[in-house]
């Protein structure tokens, strides 16, 4: 237990967990849209960005919390940061105009429209 004690990472912020914020998506897919689902309990909208570059999907964003504790015999405050950031790669083209963000009770909602699929063609090979 000792060894573990005194190693000389036992102090770095990824140790303890500082720093990190790591957000649950959903990705799902409809015959016209993408759909993609974020859990960012406690993120403020104004924190958050997105970004859409070609057929990939980039979100990130940072968590900041404050608690304030007040008793007759104590005052604490405690601060904490994280910031995250997710890249998905989409496995075919969005109508990027069209792209639609909606945020309610720490849950942010992407809906990307899909460009029209190519038309399949069909070439008749002349065997001679």
């Amino acid at each position: 237990m000792l060894d573990r004690f005194f190693r000389d990472d036992w102090l770095a912020p990824e140790a303890a967990g500082v720093g990190s914020f790591v957000p649950a998506f959903d990705v799902s897919e409809t015959e016209t849209e993408f759909l993609v689902k974020a859990e960012l309990p406690g993120v403020d909208p104004k924190d958050v960005e997105v970004n859409l570059s070609g057929n990939v999907l980039t979100v990130k964003g940072e968590k900041k919390q404050e608690r304030e504790e007040k008793t007759e015999s104590l005052y604490r405050v405690e601060r904490s940061y994280g910031s995250f950031s997710r890249s998905f790669s989409l496995p075919s083209d969005v109508k990027a105009d069209q792209v639609s963000a909606t945020y309610k009770d720490g849950v942010l909602n992407l809906k990307l429209p899909k460009t029209e699929p190519s038309k399949r063609k069909t070439i008749k090979i002349d065997v001679t």
